[in-house]
């Protein structure tokens, strides 16, 4: 049978933006090359600022311990920066050379409490599936459809309630993940020996690094001020993830219809920060275009939208916008959007009021 002339437009419609997405990909490869000199000055303003508020905080405790929590705030942003940089060696951006970019995040991860290997091949599966709802479950914080959520028991509902709540999210949620989650390699317990190799060696090096620290200056005053560092980066760090994806205009959908560049450009947000937060985040805000070419080294994010502004408009979100994600919960694949649930009770409700009553 022939396609109608509506059918035919769409498939036109459709054919133009994929073209028109695989074309950005194509532009965005200019910016993918990183600059040796400018990653270690990178990794230098970062790492050296950072352990010197650490010791500022622990030398701050002789005078009193809330004077050393002054110090803990900017120690925090510094270690999530550190993390940023971690980050750009697994996606092998930040130096351009795969074992200078392994073993550089290697040694950040034992700072971030993250093992790196194991960390870099779940984020990878995040990267090739991020907005496929028949891939989720690796590297990203569940979300349910409306439908999955009804299907669910009353036990069932009330843990996924639990799990979503910002207290759980942002709060519970750093701990469980940094402390205890990342100790061991869950969700890859049986994919081969690198993902227990990365976490045990990362374990020893912790405990390596810790020992020293307790015998330099105690183990009260150690888990004083690295305890609430980790646990402040740790919720800035959840919480960046959380508004890079959770937002109204995001895209989640099943192949065919899911395509990678268009869930890179759709599916990740523009979380627009003050320029003092797009540093100490390390441009991460700049999500959709790191979803689409996650080769270009942080630090040039801000080129691409300095030549494309048009890219700095989509998906756009400011921290007064992001403050109300946190009540969308739940995918509604009827309507194509997050859903908090109250509005999702609300849906089901009106849909049975709209069945036919039985005679």
């Amino acid at each position: 049978m022939k396609k109608t002339r509506l059918s035919q437009l769409s498939d036109r419609r459709a054919e133009t933006t994929a073209d028109r997405e695989k074309a950005w990909l194509k532009i965005l490869s200019a910016y993918r090359q990183p600059h040796i000199g400018r990653s270690t000055f990178e990794l230098t303003v970062t790492l050296v600022p950072f352990i010197l508020l650490w010791a500022g905080a622990w030398a701050s405790m002789h005078f009193g311990y809330w004077l050393g929590m002054a110090l803990i705030v900017p120690a925090a942003g510094f270690l999530l920066r550190l993390f940023m940089l971690q980050h750009d060696c697994g996606h092998g951006s930040f130096f351009g050379r795969r074992s200078l970019d392994d073993w550089t995040g290697r040694m950040i991860g034992v700072l971030t409490l993250t093992p790196y290997d194991y960390w870099r091949r779940a984020h990878a599966e995040h990267h090739a599936s991020a907005g496929n709802l028949d891939e989720r479950g690796v590297g990203d914080i569940t979300t349910l459809t409306v439908a999955e959520y009804g299907a669910l028991t009353r036990r069932g509902r009330l843990v996924y309630r639990l799990y979503r709540h910002p207290v759980v999210m942002f709060g519970i949620g750093p701990a469980w993940l940094f402390l205890f989650k990342q100790r061991l390699p869950f969700g890859m317990m049986r994919s081969g020996a690198l993902p227990w190799v990365s976490t045990m060696a990362t374990n020893v090096a912790i405990a390596a690094l810790t020992g020293v620290l307790v015998w330099a200056v105690g183990a009260v005053p150690f888990l004083l001020i690295h305890l609430p560092i980790v646990l402040l980066a740790g919720a800035a760090g959840i919480w960046l993830f959380y508004v890079q994806h959770q937002f109204e205009d995001t895209h989640w959908s099943r192949p065919p219809e899911w395509t990678f560049q268009y869930a890179a450009m759709h599916g990740a947000s523009h979380y627009d920060l003050p320029r003092p937060l797009r540093w100490i985040t390390g441009n991460i805000g700049a999500h959709h275009v790191h979803h689409l070419s996650s080769r270009i080294p942080f630090y040039r994010l801000p080129e691409v939208l300095r030549d494309y502004p048009e890219l700095g408009e989509l998906g756009r979100i400011t921290i007064g916008e992001s403050l109300s994600l946190v009540k969308l919960v739940l995918w509604d694949e009827a309507s194509h959007r997050l859903l908090s649930f109250r509005e999702a009770e609300a849906h089901q409700t009106a849909a049975r009021s709209a069945l036919p009553t039985p005679a």
